[in-house]
């Protein structure tokens, strides 16, 4: 067994903080923080942070729960007790006041005074957001592969999601087209919040041709033709692959790792794909990006990213622990994904500055 490199020595600052934490696990600090008037507020945010990583699990189960019975639907038109949308949905009534109770505590609906659920912000969100409630009830399958985290992150077990998506995409949309084309319309749904992200920090008003490799039913190409009216679209993903039709919009049929990219677009866009992907099969496509790129010739690439040395919810614990699921790719963070882009010969790289980074990030480059 080799050695385990122990690393440099600790800091002055090392030390220091290794001091600090000592202090703040000892129950004792604990307990007079809570009590000592500069601290306990502080204290008590840490408290409940801590309970809600406990207790996640079961928020996530309760939201489940309140999508799955339909109830942000079922409340848009009005209040309504418990008891009545245990007769709506039947449900247990008891069961269903303690899911309204969890889901009011979760800020989704909102308890009245005389004793009826409506529907809170948040709630209202679930049903303005596409393709999200969706893909909460997608999550059952995610649920299953994480029973197991220590032997999931070891690579012990054999993740259902690793074969979910090809089974539905591929022979599974024979077996059962319904749930293809429901699977299918939630990519499409998805990818629509994924290209407002997405055309809010690229400018393609001088693109002449923009040409989306990987682009499924093309619905992040579509968001860009119809925002700018001028521009041209090619569609580039597998020959199984139907997208509904657009009249600025032609669809070339390529296995992008087997084949060389189509030429004629000055601007090629990557609109998650990068993290269905090995890193050797990523620098392959940006290499044959490159050669199909004339000079000045940009490329776009948009997805859930790492947060890299400041870690994020979004990219370090949901996207890295779905792309380990689906076993295929993985989330990279910005400053890999620019240096990627330079081995491929690009430059000028740029990253974005997002509105909301939690749905995708986006890195831009030019062919010099």
């Amino acid at each position: 067994m080799a050695a385990i490199d122990p690393g440099p020595a600790p800091n002055l600052l090392d030390r220091l903080r290794i001091r600090r934490d000592r202090l703040f696990a000892s129950p004792r600090f604990q307990a007079w923080a809570a009590r000592f008037p500069l601290t306990k507020a502080r204290a008590r945010r840490d408290g409940q942070a801590l309970f809600d990583l406990v207790a996640g699990f079961a928020y996530s189960q309760a939201l489940h729960a309140t999508v799955s019975l339909e109830l942000p639907d079922r409340l848009a038109n009005g209040p309504k007790s418990s008891q009545t949308l245990a007769l709506e949905t039947g449900f247990d009534p008891a069961a269903m006041q303690r899911l309204c109770q969890a889901a009011s505590a979760l800020g989704l609906l909102s308890r009245g005074r005389d004793g009826r659920f409506r529907l809170a912000r948040l709630g209202a969100a679930l049903r303005g957001v596409p393709g999200l409630q969706d893909m909460i009830l997608h999550h059952d399958i995610l649920y299953r592969d994480l029973a197991r985290p220590e032997a999931f992150l070891r690579g012990e077990t054999e993740p259902e999601l690793a074969g979910f998506w090809p089974y539905v995409f591929g022979a599974g949309a024979a077996a059962d087209p319904e749930q293809a084309a429901r699977y299918s319309q939630l990519m499409t749904e998805t990818q629509t919040l994924v290209a407002e992200e997405t055309l809010k920090s690229v400018d393609l008003g001088r693109v002449s041709v923009l040409m989306d490799v990987g682009g499924g039913t093309g619905a992040f190409l579509r968001a860009a033709l119809d925002r700018h009216e001028k521009l041209q679209g090619v569609l580039v993903d597998l020959p199984a692959v139907k997208a509904p039709p657009h009249p600025r919009m032609i669809h070339r049929p390529c296995d992008f790792q087997s084949e060389p990219l189509p030429e004629g677009a000055d601007a090629i866009s990557l609109i998650r794909v990068l993290y269905d992907h090995r890193d050797e099969v990523v620098a392959a496509l940006l290499a044959k990006a490159h050669t199909a790129l004339p000079a000045g010739g940009r490329i776009i690439i948009s997805e859930p990213m790492s947060g890299g040395v400041s870690p994020t919810r979004s990219g370090d614990v949901y996207f890295a622990f779905y792309c380990m699921a689906m076993g295929t790719g993985t989330v990279r963070d910005a400053a890999r994904i620019s240096d990627l882009l330079r081995e491929a010969g690009f430059s000028g790289v740029e990253i974005a500055r997002m509105d909301r980074a939690f749905v995708t990030q986006v890195v831009t480059a030019v062919k010099a």
